[in-house]
């Protein structure tokens, strides 16, 4: 027996992860409603993937704004019939010293990463709850574990996301056909570092070895299938875990010292604020295009290897104290 197709609401459906993932489900012949600011990279994205087999509704939202997105989740529901999956995908950054970037700056990517998330989840809930089934999909990142220096803004909103899921678990713990799934990814090669605000003085570029948007698209489409509370691409899990646990401030020491010094030594580039306050003008696509594949395995093993390390020495470190 064939199975029906998948109702799935996506918001940050414009351009890299969210665009990835709509295009992937779309490939299941899923039915979609796609929601962010930028008319031209929704548009954009809805035509693939209603060439990649699926149906697709673009319609734009403001998700820091709870009105608007309460309205959008009844309109998704109406068109869909109900909702099977949302996921969670806005996310913004700005680099720079956190004295150094405008304080409405820092406001922005928390009304971006944490509220907006924390506003469709007020808004998709009751409609689960009603249906007594429902997947919530936040994407969070590795900066879930990992405070990162140099984005304090982004750090506060990654670990108040991580804390935010744990909470709604815990309410959502006798609703078992509710699910609430996390997704840290390391580095992925979207456009989101060109939108990104940037006050380092340096042209920001993405690190060795980052992924594809695809192996996050990927991940996400089979929580519809096989959801799971923690999903982390690129590093191990329970080694992040530890790490955090054992020395939450080696990390961003190191992050730091790194930091100053690519500052420092990278190609010059323009401060300002990026796409934080206002949509690209034009689509944006899937990719950003700085990705090195043959360097990816190399890098995840190095990630792999730095949060085990870190893990293992705040354990003998915590042992001594004892």
């Amino acid at each position: 027996m064939s199975r029906a197709p998948l109702r799935v609401v996506i918001t940050g459906a414009s351009s890299g992860i969210g665009a990835a993932t709509a295009v992937a489900f779309a490939r299941q012949g899923a039915r979609l409603v796609l929601g962010a600011r930028g008319t031209a990279g929704l548009d954009d994205i809805a035509l693939r993937c209603r060439g990649a087999g699926g149906t697709a509704d673009a319609v734009p939202v403001d998700v820091t704004d709870p009105r608007a997105v309460a309205d959008f989740a009844a309109d998704a529901r109406a068109r869909l019939g109900g909702i099977d999956l949302w996921f969670s995908c806005v996310g913004v950054g700005v680099l720079g010293k956190y004295q150094d970037v405008p304080l409405a700056d820092h406001q922005r990517v928390i009304e971006a990463n944490l509220l907006s998330h924390m506003n469709e989840a007020h808004a998709v809930l009751p409609i689960f709850l009603a249906q007594d089934r429902g997947t919530w999909v936040n994407m969070i990142s590795i900066g879930g574990f990992f405070a990162t220096s140099f984005a304090a803004a982004y750090s506060a909103s990654k670990f108040g996301l991580r804390g935010f899921s744990q909470a709604l678990r815990g309410e959502l713990s006798k609703n078992p056909r509710i699910h609430i799934c996390d997704v840290y990814p390391t580095f992925v090669d979207t456009p989101a570092i060109g939108h990104a605000g940037n006050y380092t003085g340096a042209r920001l570029s993405m690190p060795p070895g980052s992924l594809a948007p695809e192996t996050v698209a990927k991940a996400v489409v089979r929580l519809a299938r096989h959801p799971r509370n923690t999903t982390v691409l690129g590093a191990p899990a329970l080694a992040l875990k530890l790490g955090q646990f054992a020395v939450p401030n080696l990390s961003a020491a190191m992050m730091n010292g790194f930091m100053e010094r690519w500052s420092r030594e990278a190609e010059r580039g323009e401060d300002g604020s990026g796409t934080l306050f206002d949509p690209p003008s034009e689509p944006s696509g899937i990719e950003g295009g700085q990705r090195r594949p043959e360097q990816r395995r190399a890098a995840a093993a190095a990630a792999g290897a730095t949060a085990l390390g870190a893990a293992a020495l705040g354990a003998w470190l915590w042992r001594r104290r004892r």
